[in-house]
């Protein structure tokens, strides 16, 4: 104690000097209007810095449960939209009104994503627990990410559309020309749209869209942008090139889609294709 007495006493002379400075500027403030404006303007740019700055602290750690947050909430929205058409400048995604009661929508948030193999994979914070089963359609507000393939209670991993095995049947939107999207391994952000004939008329910019021909998608999601189309002289079909819609690099928060009818279309392709003697 007797130290601390000491250190304040030997800072006498500094500690009168700031008094009297405060002194000071209380006087002039309170005497003087434009002196006082001018201080109360200063204080409040200096709060005001402060406190904007504390904001945007606090805001940088807040930023992913307002994210999440707002993720949950398209979620709850896209099952209400009567319509499910993707409009020209952005994807907004609506249900066609005689089957906006077929699909079921949920939100995820991206944890692990490979982009560099030819196999690559996706993992998200949602699994069996939250109503995730396999086979699941994965966009975003680009467009197609992947296919569910793997579920465990609280994760779930996903079939990159970057995996060469991946096949997501497609259409040309201004066409309707259908057609199947793969990766070649090469480029993440692009891909090859195969088995459209060659006397098909395809033009470079023309739009890819998910065709809605099976149960992973609904019709209408964007693919990609066609880029060069090739005459495929060795095969049947046109050489086509699109560039992905969705940027791989930098996925945070997904969509998953279920078609609620996806049993009943599965049995139906079953007995066509195990078709039995009706006696």
């Amino acid at each position: 104690m007797r130290r601390i007495f000491l250190f304040l006493y030997s800072l006498r002379a500094f500690i009168l000097f700031l008094f009297l400075e405060f002194v000071a500027i209380w006087l002039i403030v309170n005497n003087h209007s434009r002196q006082e404006a001018a201080f109360l303007s200063s204080s409040s740019r200096i709060t005001g810095t402060l406190l904007d700055t504390k904001s945007s602290f606090l805001e940088y750690f807040y930023l992913n449960a307002t994210n999440e947050a707002l993720s949950e909430k398209n979620a709850r929205l896209l099952k209400k939209l009567e319509h499910f058409m993707p409009s020209q400048d952005t994807t907004v995604f609506a249900l066609d009104s005689a089957f906006a009661h077929s699909f079921d929508f949920w939100s995820a948030k991206v944890i692990n994503n490979s982009l560099h193999l030819s196999q690559n994979y996706i993992t998200i914070n949602k699994g069996r627990t939250h109503g995730l089963r396999v086979g699941m359609g994965v966009f975003n507000e680009q467009g197609v990410i992947g296919r569910v393939n793997g579920v465990s209670a609280h994760f779930s991993t996903i079939i990159s559309l970057l995996h060469t095995d991946l096949l997501v049947s497609s259409k040309i939107k201004r066409s309707g020309v259908f057609g199947s999207t793969n990766w070649d391994g090469v480029n993440s952000q692009r891909a090859k749209l195969l088995y459209v004939p060659r006397h098909v008329e395809v033009e470079v910019g023309d739009t890819v869209v998910t065709s809605g021909f099976n149960a992973t998608f609904p019709e209408g999601i964007p693919i990609g942008v066609i880029t060069s189309v090739g005459s495929g002289a060795e095969t049947n079909y046109l050489d086509i090139s699109l560039d992905f819609t969705t940027d791989f690099s930098r996925l945070s928060y997904v969509y998953l889609v279920e078609n609620t009818m996806r049993e009943e279309l599965d049995s139906l392709l079953r007995q066509q294709t195990n078709p039995s003697d009706d006696r």
